[in-house]
């Protein structure tokens, strides 16, 4: 029978330019490259209505708060299952 290792239970890697970099890093990286860019190109005004006032923003700000909002919430919810 085959011992196993501590390589064996490592995460799976990529070499990118010589490092190795976990998937899970490049995957994040190009998800926040992704969202930068969609907020980017993104810069027409947009009228939203909260609950009784009518607010008028540039939409790229309306992104970039709903993309920091949902971080907030995933790693809230990511440290509440750590704990259990």
């Amino acid at each position: 029978m085959a011992r196993k290792t501590a390589k064996d239970h490592a995460p799976p890697t990529l070499t990118v330019k010589g490092r190795d970099m976990r998937l899970r890093t490049l995957g994040f990286v190009l998800l926040v490259a992704l969202a930068v860019w969609f907020i980017a190109v993104n810069t027409g005004s947009v009228t939203i209505r909260l609950w009784v006032p009518t607010v008028t923003l540039p939409l790229w700000s309306v992104l970039t708060v709903t993309l920091l909002v949902g971080v907030v919430l995933g790693l809230f919810v990511a440290r509440r299952r750590a704990r259990r």
